[in-house]
C-alpha cells in the first residue's frame, strides 16, 4: 500500500470511527449502539471439532459477509501482534498500513505492538474460508472485515464474529435475521 493510500485509510477509518483504533476488540465499548455479536456454532459452543461443524462455522461467517458486502470489494485487515515498534523484517511489506501500540506498559519488554496490513478484494463467498478457520481454530486474531467505506465491519473470532453496522437500525435487522445465533446472555456477549 501505497503512502497515499496508507494516509486515505487512515483518514477514513478515523472520520468513520473516530473513538477507536482499528483493533477489533476494542471497538464494541464505544459503538455498542451499531454492534451484534454472533456466536459461530449451536449452544455457543466456540471451538469446532468436527468437518461438519467447520461446515456451520465458515455458512455463518460467510452469510453475514454477503449481507454486508455481497458484489462489493472490501479491505481484509490483518494484524501482526509484536513487542516491538518496528514491523519485523521477515513482514512481507506488501499492505503494510500503519502500526499502533495497543498496550503501553513501562517495562518495554510487556509493551504490545499491533501492526496492520490491509488488502483490497472483491468479496466473493468462500473467498477468505482459509483465513477464516484459522480464525476459528483460534491461529490468527485481530482480523477486520469492511467495505472500501468503512461503514461496516465483520471482525471474526474464535467463537463467532463482532458485527459493526451503519446504524443502530440496520444492526437490528441484521441481529433479528439470525436470532438463532445470538447469546442468550443480557450483554450479548
Amino acid at each position: 500500500m501505497s503512502g497515499v493510500g496508507q494516509a486515505d485509510l487512515t483518514a477514513l477509518w478515523q472520520q468513520r470511527w473516530p473513538s477507536c483504533p482499528p483493533v477489533g476488540y476494542k471497538l464494541r465499548g464505544p459503538y455498542r449502539d451499531v454492534w451484534t455479536r454472533f456466536h459461530s456454532l449451536p449452544g455457543s459452543k466456540r471451538y469446532a471439532e468436527y468437518e461438519s461443524e467447520y461446515t456451520v462455522v465458515l455458512e455463518r461467517y460467510n452469510t453475514v459477509l454477503d449481507e454486508l458486502f455481497d458484489g462489493a470489494d472490501v479491505y481484509v485487515i490483518t494484524p501482526l501482534w509484536t513487542t516491538e515498534a518496528e514491523v519485523p523484517p521477515s513482514q512481507a511489506v506488501t499492505g503494510y498500513w500503519q502500526s499502533l501500540l495497543v498496550e503501553d506498559d513501562p517495562d518495554p519488554a510487556f509493551r504490545t505492538y499491533c501492526h496492520l496490513f490491509a488488502s483490497r478484494r472483491p468479496w466473493r463467498r468462500g473467498c477468505i474460508d482459509g483465513l477464516l478457520r484459522d480464525i476459528a481454530d483460534d491461529k490468527v486474531a485481530g482480523v477486520l472485515i469492511t467495505d472500501t467505506r468503512m461503514q461496516r465491519i465483520h471482525h471474526p473470532y474464535d467463537g463467532g464474529a463482532d458485527v459493526f453496522l451503519a446504524t443502530s437500525e440496520e444492526r437490528d435487522r441484521v441481529r433479528d435475521r439470525h436470532a438463532d445465533w445470538l447469546s442468550c446472555h443480557p450483554s450479548g456477549l
